[in-house]
Order: C-alpha cells, then sequence, then structure tokens
C-alpha cells in the first residue's frame, strides 16, 4: 500500500475537503476556479491549520521584508484574552497550542515547546497596508508522489509530543507526610516524657535531694537490768531531752549562757566556750554542739520557754539506777550515748543496747525548716535492747553492801569484798564492793571506786586456803575425819620457818582441832603426805588460777605457783595458802564446791534473758564437774564446824544464832602486779546450816591490821544471820557435833 500522503484529501474537482465555498473569511470575496489552481490550499483543512488571525496564513506571513509586514510577539496571556481564535487552534493542534518561535525573517519556522506552554507567535497584518493584495508565489501542482521543492516551504516534520509538563505536588501527599512527622515527633517527646517521669525519675529528683533531707536519730531503748524477780529494775532507761547549740545562729553567747546556766546547772563559762563558733574537720563552721545530755522534759520545756536564738532541745534517753549505788560496782554505767562503758552495761552490752533506728525527711530552706508535706519520708524503727534478769536479789544486795561497808570502815579499811552464793545453783545472790559509788551520776567517782572488788580483788587468801589443802588430803586418803598425830609449835620450810598461833607443844592434834586454830605446822604436816603435784590438781579441781566466767569484765584469774617454780619454803607457804593468787569469788565457788557434797558449779550472775517481744530465755547451764566425793565433803565440813563452835576457836564471831555454822578463817596478803601491799587482808568464808547448807557467804577486807576472825566474821555474821531469814530457811535442829582438840 502506497504511504498515505501528507496532503489534505482532494475532491473531484480538485479542490480540498473542507474548503469554503461563497464569501471569503473577514469581508474577502470569493475567489475564482482559476484562482484557486492559482493558489492550491486554500479553504481547505490545510489552510484552517496554517491560518492566522488577522486573515492571513503563515505562508503569506512568510515573507515579512518583501510585504514590509512587521512582525508582532504576543505573550501567552495576551492571547489568550485577546485571540478569539486560540480555542479552535488547540483543538486542531491536538488540544494543544502550538508555540511558534521566529528566527531569522524568511527562514524556516521553528517549534519550541521549551518556550513557555501555551505561548503563539502570531504575524499581524500592517493596518496601513491592508488594501493592497497580498503578493503570493504561484504554485506548481505536484503529482502524487513527487516531493515539493523550492516552491513549497519545507516539509512539515511530525509534531513531537511535548514532554510531560513536570507533575505538581500533591497536597494530600505533603499533608500526611507532614503529619506522619509530627506525629513522630510527639511520639518521640512522648516516650522521653515518660522515661523522664517513669524510669529516671529516682536518679533527677535525688539530684537535688540530699540537700533537703535531714535525719534524725531514733535511740533503740535500751534493755533493763533487773533483779532476780524481773520485776525491781536495778537500771532502766527513761525518756529524756539533750539540749544543744547552733553557733551560727546564736545572737549573744554571753546571755545565752547566763539564761541556762541555772536551768543546766553548768557554768556559764562553759557554756559560753561550747556555744563559740568553730570549725569542723571538713572546714564548715559547725552548726551542732551538745550543751548538755538527760536533760528532764519539764526542764527542757522550760528551756525551749525562753526561745533562745539557736538553742533547740531534741529527745534523748537517760540511764536510771533507782537505787543510786545499789549493785553499781556490778551493773557499771553507760556513756551518754547509752553504750556500755563499766560492769555488766559493758559485758552486756550487744543484748542491752539494741539497733538505733533513724528518721530520714525532706526539709525547707530558711525560715521553712520544717518538713514537707508529701515529700520524702523514710522511717527506720528503732529495735530496742532486750533486758537482762540478774541472780541477784534486790534486798540481799542492800544488805550486803550495807553491813560490808559498816564493817570496812570501822577497820579502816582501804578494800572490802563480799559474795553470797546459792550451794545448789551457784547463782550469785549478791555481791558487794567496797569503796562503792552511784552509777546514775558516776563522774565524781574515782576509778578505783569503780571496780567490783569480788572479782578484781586479787589476794594471798590465806588460812581458808587450808579448807583446799584438808579437802585433797580427804579424797586421796591421806587422812580421816578421827585423823590426829603430834604438833610442834613451828616448822621450817628452806629458810622460812612457819609457827602457829595456838601452840601445841608437840601434843596430838585432831584434824577438827587444827581447823579450828588454824595450826600452820599441821597443815604443812598433812600437806608433805599429799604431795605437791596432788595440791595444784586439787587446787584447780576447786576453780583456782583460772576466771570464774561469772560475766564481769575485768575479772582477775590469779594464779597458781606452777611446781617448777616451787622453792624450799614453797611447801610451807602453799599448803596454808600463801604464794597463792586468788579473788574473793574464786574462793567462794570453792566452798560452794564443799557445801554441794564435793560438786563444783560455776558461779554465774545472769539467770535470763527477756527480748523485746517479751520472750523468756535461760542462762547457759552453768559449768559443774566433781571434786570431792559427797562422804569426804561432809566429814570436811563437820572439821569446818569447829571453827565456830570449839572454845578459842578462831571463828567464834561468825556463829549465827539458831544455825549451825561452818567456816573458816583467813589472814593474808594483798598482791598488787605480784606485789604486797601493806597491811593485812582478814577473811572469812562459811556455809549454813552446816547439817545442809544452802548458802555460802565470803568476806575479804583489806585494813591496816586484823585477822579474820575479828574483822570479817562479824561481818559474816551479819549477812548470814539476814540471809537464813530473809529466805525463810529454818534453824537447824540439831546441835553441833562436840569436837575434841588434844585426843
Amino acid at each position: 500500500m502506497p504511504p498515505r500522503s501528507e496532503e489534505p484529501r482532494r475532491d473531484a474537482t480538485g479542490s480540498r475537503r473542507g474548503s469554503s465555498r461563497g464569501t471569503g473569511e473577514r469581508g474577502v470575496p470569493p475567489r475564482a476556479a482559476g484562482d484557486r489552481d492559482a493558489e492550491p490550499g486554500i479553504g481547505g483543512i490545510s489552510d484552517a491549520r496554517a491560518y492566522t488571525p488577522r486573515g492571513r496564513t503563515i505562508r503569506e506571513g512568510a515573507a515579512p521584508a518583501a510585504a514590509g509586514r512587521a512582525e508582532q510577539r504576543r505573550t501567552p496571556r495576551s492571547s489568550r484574552t485577546q485571540d478569539p481564535f486560540r480555542p479552535a487552534l488547540q483543538v486542531l493542534d491536538g488540544g494543544r497550542a502550538a508555540g511558534w518561535a521566529g528566527g531569522r525573517p524568511g527562514g524556516p519556522a521553528r517549534r519550541d515547546g521549551g518556550a513557555g506552554r501555551g505561548a503563539v507567535v502570531r504575524t499581524v497584518t500592517d493596518r496601513t497596508r491592508r488594501d493592497e493584495p497580498p503578493a503570493v508565489a504561484p504554485r506548481r501542482r505536484v503529482a502524487a508522489g513527487e516531493s515539493r521543492r523550492g516552491d513549497r516551504p519545507p516539509v512539515r516534520r511530525p509534531a513531537r509530543k511535548p514532554p510531560r509538563p513536570p507533575r505538581l505536588a500533591d497536597p494530600g501527599r505533603r499533608l500526611r507526610l507532614g503529619t506522619a512527622l509530627a506525629l513522630a515527633l510527639f511520639v518521640a517527646i512522648g516516650v522521653r516524657l515518660v522515661a523522664l517521669q517513669a524510669v529516671d525519675t529516682p536518679a533527677y529528683a535525688d539530684g537535688g535531694l540530699a540537700d533537703r533531707l535531714r535525719t534524725v536519730q531514733l535511740p533503740a531503748p535500751r534493755g533493763a537490768i533487773y533483779d532476780r524477780s524481773g520485776e525491781a529494775a536495778l537500771a532502766h532507761s527513761v525518756e529524756a531531752r539533750y539540749v544543744y547549740a547552733d553557733p551560727t545562729r546564736i545572737e549573744d553567747i554571753g546571755a545565752t549562757a547566763r539564761s541556762l546556766s541555772p536551768l543546766l546547772g553548768i557554768p556559764a563559762s562553759e557554756l559560753a566556750e561550747k556555744m563559740r563558733p568553730r570549725k569542723r574537720i571538713n572546714g564548715d563552721d559547725s552548726q551542732f554542739e551538745y550543751l548538755a545530755r538527760g536533760v528532764d522534759i519539764d526542764r527542757a520545756k522550760e528551756i525551749m520557754a525562753l526561745k533562745l536564738s539557736g538553742i533547740n532541745t531534741h529527745r534523748d534517753e537517760r540511764r536510771e539506777v533507782p537505787g543510786g549505788d545499789l549493785a553499781a560496782n556490778l551493773i557499771g554505767f553507760t556513756s551518754p550515748d547509752m553504750v556500755g562503758l563499766e560492769g555488766l552495761e559493758a559485758r552486756l552490752d550487744d543484748l542491752l543496747h539494741g539497733e538505733d533506728g533513724q528518721r530520714v525527711f525532706e526539709v525547707g530552706l530558711g525560715d521553712l525548716a520544717a518538713p514537707i508535706p508529701g515529700g520524702y519520708s523514710r522511717t527506720t524503727r528503732a529495735k530496742p535492747g532486750s533486758s537482762i534478769v540478774l541472780t541477784i536479789d534486790r534486798d540481799l544486795q542492800f544488805m550486803t553492801q550495807r553491813i560490808l561497808a559498816e564493817q570496812a570502815r570501822a577497820a579502816h579499811a582501804s578494800t572490802a569484798a563480799a559474795v553470797v552464793l546459792d550451794v545448789r545453783t551457784g547463782e550469785v545472790l549478791a555481791q558487794a564492793s567496797y569503796p562503792t559509788y552511784n552509777a546514775a551520776k558516776p563522774s565524781p567517782s574515782d576509778p578505783t571506786d569503780r571496780e567490783d572488788a569480788a572479782t578484781s580483788f586479787v589476794v594471798d587468801p590465806g588460812s581458808v586456803h587450808k579448807a583446799i589443802t584438808f579437802g585433797a588430803a580427804l579424797q586421796e586418803g591421806v587422812i580421816t575425819a578421827d585423823t590426829s598425830f603430834p604438833v610442834a609449835n613451828s616448822v621450817v620450810k628452806g629458810d622460812q620457818p612457819f609457827r602457829d598461833t595456838h601452840p601445841a607443844n608437840g601434843r596430838r592434834m585432831s584434824a577438827a582441832g587444827m581447823m579450828a586454830y588454824s595450826s600452820n605446822v599441821g597443815t604443812i604436816a598433812i600437806a608433805d603426805k599429799l604431795g605437791a603435784e596432788r595440791l595444784i590438781d586439787y587446787q584447780r579441781r576447786f576453780g583456782l588460777g583460772e576466771r570464774t566466767e561469772v560475766g564481769m569484765p575485768g575479772e582477775a584469774s590469779g594464779r597458781l605457783l606452777p611446781l617448777t617454780e616451787w622453792s624450799d619454803s614453797s611447801y610451807g607457804s602453799v599448803p596454808i595458802g600463801h604464794s597463792v593468787d586468788a579473788t574473793p569469788l574464786q574462793m567462794a565457788a570453792a566452798y560452794a564446791a564443799i557445801a554441794n557434797d564435793g560438786t563444783y558449779i560455776q558461779p554465774h550472775l545472769v539467770k535470763e534473758t527477756i527480748a523485746p517481744d517479751g520472750t523468756r530465755s535461760p542462762a547457759a547451764e552453768p559449768t559443774t564437774r566433781p571434786v570431792l566425793s559427797p562422804a569426804n565433803a561432809a566429814a570436811l565440813r563437820t572439821m569446818l564446824e569447829a571453827v565456830t563452835t570449839v572454845e578459842s576457836a578462831t571463828g567464834l564471831a561468825a556463829a549465827v544464832p539458831g544455825y549451825r555454822v561452818a567456816g573458816k578463817t583467813g589472814t593474808g596478803w594483798r598482791l598488787v602486779e605480784g606485789k604486797k601491799q601493806p597491811g593485812d587482808v582478814a577473811s572469812f568464808i562459811g556455809m549454813a546450816p552446816a547439817e545442809n547448807p544452802r548458802y555460802v557467804i565470803a568476806v575479804f577486807v583489806h585494813s591496816p591490821a586484823g585477822g579474820g576472825g575479828q574483822v570479817a566474821a562479824p561481818a559474816f555474821r551479819d549477812m548470814m544471820t539476814f540471809t537464813l531469814r530473809h529466805f525463810k530457811v529454818p534453824p537447824s535442829t540439831e546441835p553441833a557435833p562436840t569436837f575434841t582438840v588434844f585426843p
């Protein structure tokens, strides 16, 4: 099939289809047929395509220079408003406005799709030459298939489809994108806020919290110390107040000190010194200085009523000892901070003290230095300490102290001690010391006055040790209750002579007689038969040479002379109680073993512990061990009865009316750091009733002179009398046996 011609289709007469008939456009008269031949293409669709306003075709306007026409370029906006044919041209040109850009005059026209959408370049007919006919070159008919050359414009190229105009931004997409970004931003902010409020809150909240926190200590109530009944408090704590000063806020130190002095009982000069501004170790100004501790609550209210600048009070605790000096040497005392310093307060501090609590809370600054409602607050409750029930009997302790003090003052004694033991249990019912002090106000006392003489008073026990020598001899079969032998007036051991205060002049003396007259010579003779090694062994069995662990801090252990250190004189001194270091409590425990049918029971002061919730826990069972057989212990007790019954015996002053008493006097020395001190230590240790002993009492008095029979025995008698009556012990029903000193 031949290619389709680019010329418009013609009808049978040769004219183009769609040509105008009749009157020409815009008043131009119709042309003849020859004119059509001369001007082929006029009136057809091609003419419509090539038509331009003002009645001229593009082809006619192609030679503007020859026709003398002026060209004028118009903008698309002006053509849109002034060209009524523009819509038709857009339809004919496929809905697009054809833009023509003129090049050189008479040159070929060029499509410029980038010159602006919808721009049209038109030629405008010069109005001055409108009447002249246009000069048009004749056109030659071109056969089919023949190309047009020379007499016709260049072949029109197919109109290129202009590039698609840039797509305008979609506002919906932009809105959605903006919304998404805004939501993402708000989500990020929300997540961060949640993290700050929920996760990181403690870190940020605590940033400045330390500057606003105040800590108030909540002292744990210290446990009480009761006597054996568990009701009478020997020492307990009461609520009080402490008074303190903030030196940075005191306006007039002198006036403030003078106002507080009569209320606190402290000199104004001393108070002024405490109020003086000073620096802490870290360089900061001190804002807290104690002025007084343990102040009564009513007195603290009086101080606060003065409204002194920089002076304040707060809750405190004060240790009270209702009995004053009652058992003071046993109980001890505490520091203002409720820490045990001496006695049982120090030894049992872990049980008594408890655990302090504290309150940490947030306060304002300056004038608003008060707890912030709803602010940070944390309270750790204090755990009260446990209370201790002692084996001490309050009434017996009082009488024992009273009797001991009276006897010590009468003898001009420097030190004295007394111990009352329950034979069957080993409980210490009373333990007195002289001198003593007021445990509620310990500051004015001397340190030596606060010592517990029963456990720290180390002595050469003297003749009270002879009961141990006789007991060992009985247990080892060296002697019996009926043993007797001649006793000289003296004996020499090494270079040391030993004499008797009651000379036997070589007569035969019974074992009971030797005990009644406290014969040194007879005792040394028995010890020679016993032997040094066995004597030392029984000393240990009776508890000498080691602490009793009664519970007192600073208890002395005493000392036994090792066999390797014995000299010739030691064979004479050790059996009669010299060259032996012991405490009054150790010697009392040894006699309690004799009274308890030969069984040693460790003495102890603590009966039970009371927990804060009221639970009672008994103390650990004391250590016990057999020392003598019951028969030998009974035989020894009978010998000891001779001391209080035989005429001219050393212990007649210890006899208790209505009761059989067994015991022994002694005269020893006091040792300080191994050195003998001036004066004598008079002692008496006895038990009653002798037929069935219930209690043992030991009395030791260090005085310038005087033996046990004159100084210690009377004190023993008074103490034992009160003890037996206090515990309602029935009197002895049988009289003491009759003893023969010189059979």
